[in-house]
């Protein structure tokens, strides 16, 4: 009787599920979008309102003199705010993702992130979406030439949807807690099913919408750093973390809009 509750509690979960894609389908690539440039959008701001502190920062670090440290907050300031406009107006984004990847490359470096783990996988996750919005992107552009054979110019779009999915899986890898309560556990075990789910591409936009909901209940539980005054550290730490979390979501939820592509289990039951 207790399996048969769970099977019936899953079922309706599904069936809830497929009704809320079937009403947000228009509106959900505009929010994935939104959400997806937010981490740049909030760090393009932040360099605006803490410039010098930036420039000092890669000044002191590195050592470069004053011009190349205040090029490189330019470089940053401009490059996200501007590929964050052009994503939203719709306008060159296959540029403006690139230039963002560029963005994240050079910080990575700058702020010596390539030797952090955690950082780095939520930054490769961070690429992961932007993988996503290039495949997207891609999949417009190829729509104005509806009924012109393709031969297999799809191939790019479906393996940038893989590497999107994958690169965002990496994301809950950082949030993963390795001590032995009971609510640990569980949050691994069904984390760990999930994320594997949608790197795979199996049942892919239930997953990926499960995956949403818990990780923006935890981004909002444990990032939630209007709680902090913002004299204090920690307060600019939590804000850019909780940006970089919704960056992923955003990612998430063009998979949810866009399906897992050609590379997926989902896409290959089809041929069975």
């Amino acid at each position: 009787m207790g399996n048969n509750d769970m099977m019936g509690a899953a079922e309706d979960f599904a069936d809830q599920a497929a009704a809320f894609l079937r009403v947000t389908k228009q509106y959900l690539p505009h929010v994935a979008r939104l959400c997806l440039i937010s981490t740049f959008l909030e760090d393009g701001i932040r360099m605006w309102f803490q410039w010098s502190e930036q420039r000092d920062y890669i000044e002191a670090t590195w050592n470069c003199g004053y011009v190349l440290a205040t090029i490189f907050v330019l470089i940053n300031l401009l490059g996200q705010l501007g590929g964050c406009i052009l994503v939203l107006s719709r306008n060159f984004v296959q540029y403006a993702c690139f230039g963002l990847f560029g963005i994240i490359a050079m910080q990575t470096i700058a702020y010596s992130i390539l030797w952090d783990l955690k950082f780095l996988m939520r930054n490769l996750a961070l690429g992961g979406g932007l993988l996503l919005l290039l495949a997207e992107s891609r999949s417009e552009g190829k729509s104005m030439f509806a009924g012109v054979p393709t031969m297999g110019e799809s191939s790019p779009k479906q393996y940038m949807q893989l590497g999107g999915r994958v690169l965002l899986v990496l994301m809950f890898m950082t949030l993963l807690h390795f001590d032995a309560s009971f609510f640990s556990i569980l949050q691994n075990i069904v984390g760990t099913a999930l994320i594997i789910l949608v790197a795979i591409g199996f049942k892919t936009k239930l997953a990926a919408l499960t995956l949403v909901v818990w990780l923006f209940a935890i981004n909002v539980y444990f990032n939630a750093f209007w709680n902090i005054p913002a004299y204090k550290p920690m307060h600019d730490f939590l804000k850019y973390d909780f940006f970089q979390t919704m960056s992923v979501i955003g990612g998430l939820l063009l998979v949810v809009a866009l399906g897992p592509g050609g590379v997926s289990m989902d896409e290959k039951k089809k041929e069975w």
